[in-house]
């Protein structure tokens, strides 16, 4: 076997004949890191081409398509990010950073399927990071031990794959992807060629027998996921694990799904024991106190997938003592409000040039749902106005660059959420009236634009005086 040496881009892969300081593809300083590579012969690479997967050619019409049941892995949450279920074969990746949970959602997901959907059969932990005893001592701690899971500590994917081929599991969680080393190829674990070698031989593995794969990631400090993008290719689905509310609420977000949509969450409450999952997404802001009336202060109903969750929004306009006043916003997008800003500005009379304006979605969600725009807008003029608001009052809007108001979409279930949480005024868009007369409990207060927004708002508080 001959070997060249080659330096490539811990952070993106990218390759190169000699080590230069600055990645050329993704702008990374002291990144190449050297590497020995395999050189084959045209028949060795010819042969190492043929697969397991490689197959005749045969028409689209005569393909069909193959019947995908999901499996059901007793963590309610973790089904509803995955679409319904884990299929046979599907290799997830989850990443997320130190600390959030990670093995802790693995060994309850086991112990789930263990007691459940592979009852019959036994699943295979592999750890890298952790010895038997420290597994074994927070299974005992989260009541996660079952007689069919095995635990395994190894790094040396030659012995994983061996084990993996003697007890031949139902299912296979590594822990995790950047501990693991193929003895073939030169290279520290956690570096490109090692997890893309370890990835790639893992799912030519359980492919060829059907069998579900959790790999476990790192990130880095910017967020992302540790290790080579390609790895992000080569699985199935991709689930990042993000820390919500002083780390109380851990938000588990499809990024990838090749079996299923992508715009489902899962919400999971950390305790002493363990992870617990969330059913009602409200719960994340429902317990805030809406009896006293406050400045700055509005609630929305947002919808993730096909679920709602009650979103509070908090702005806060004071004076500014810098030549350029700031804005900051935390869990919308930053131009968005900005555009929001100055529909405001144009059309409210508001004047916010020598004022700081701070805004977030209580709880630290983050959204992206556009509904959300008529209560920003509210919670920035009541905030700028100091018009204080009734905690029963809800708002559900989509607002233009001309600060005109639309409907936002799934009105009546946005309703019904609000009716059920026990609001009593309803701010909606002219045109979302009709479909919301329904609902006999919310009274409610159409409006066409901002202006109108602000004078109805004007009357809840008559004889203010704006600050701007």
């Amino acid at each position: 076997m001959k070997l060249k040496t080659i330096y490539r881009c811990q952070e993106c892969g990218q390759a190169s004949a000699k080590w230069m300081g600055q990645c050329p593809a993704c702008n990374g300083w002291n990144t190449f890191v050297e590497e020995a590579e395999e050189v084959l012969s045209k028949a060795a690479a010819k042969s190492r081409g043929l697969t397991e997967f490689s197959s005749d050619p045969v028409r689209l019409s005569q393909a069909g398509a193959a019947s995908q049941s999901a499996i059901a892995t007793g963590i309610t949450e973790l089904d509803r990010a995955l679409g319904g279920g884990l299929i046979a074969g599907q290799v997830l990746l989850l990443a997320g950073p130190p600390g959030i949970g990670k093995s802790t959602l693995m060994l309850e997901t086991a112990k789930a399927l263990a007691s459940g959907a592979f009852k019959s059969g036994e699943l295979l932990y592999v750890t890298g990071e952790e010895s038997i005893e420290q597994v074994g001592s927070r299974a005992s701690r989260l009541g996660a031990v079952a007689e069919n899971i095995y635990l395994l500590a190894e790094t040396n994917l030659a012995r994983v794959l061996e084990a993996f081929n003697k007890i031949k599991p139902a299912a296979l969680i590594i822990d995790s992807i950047q501990t693991m080393y193929h003895p073939d190829f030169v290279g520290a674990p956690g570096s490109v060629g090692q997890i893309r070698e370890c990835a790639s031989e893992l799912l030519k593995t359980v492919k060829a027998r059907g069998t579900p794969l959790f790999l476990l990631g790192h990130v880095t400090k910017e967020g992302t996921l540790a290790g080579p993008k390609v790895l992000e290719h080569i699985v199935d689905t991709v689930l990042y694990f993000d820390a919500e509310k002083n780390n109380i609420y851990r938000i588990l977000r499809p990024h990838k799904n090749r079996f299923g949509a992508i715009d489902e969450i899962g919400i999971f409450e950390m305790g002493e024991k363990g992870l617990k999952s969330v059913s009602d997404a409200s719960a994340l802001v429902a317990e805030t106190n809406r009896e006293r009336a406050l400045a700055g202060r509005a609630f929305s109903v947002a919808f993730e997938g096909s679920r709602p969750i009650l979103a509070e929004v908090q702005a806060l306009v004071s004076r500014s003592y810098y030549p350029f006043p700031r804005r900051t916003v935390t869990g919308m997008d930053l131009n968005r409000a900005q555009v929001l800003l100055a529909a405001a500005e144009k059309n409210v009379g508001l004047r916010l040039d020598n004022m700081d304006v701070f805004a977030s979605f209580q709880g630290g969600l983050k959204i992206k749902d556009t509904a959300l725009d008529l209560a920003f807008c509210a919670a920035l003029i009541s905030s700028a106005k100091d018009i204080e608001l009734p905690g029963d009052c809800f708002f559900a809007g989509e607002v233009g660059i001309l600060a005109q108001c639309s409907n936002p979409g799934f009105v009546s279930r946005r309703l019904a959420e609000a009716e059920r949480l026990g609001f009593k005024k309803a701010f909606i868009p002219k045109q979302s009236v009709k479909e919301a007369a329904k609902f006999k409990n919310l009274g409610l207060f159409p409006v066409e634009d901002l202006g109108a927004l602000n004078s109805e708002l004007m009357k809840l508080a008559p004889g203010v005086k704006s600050r701007a």
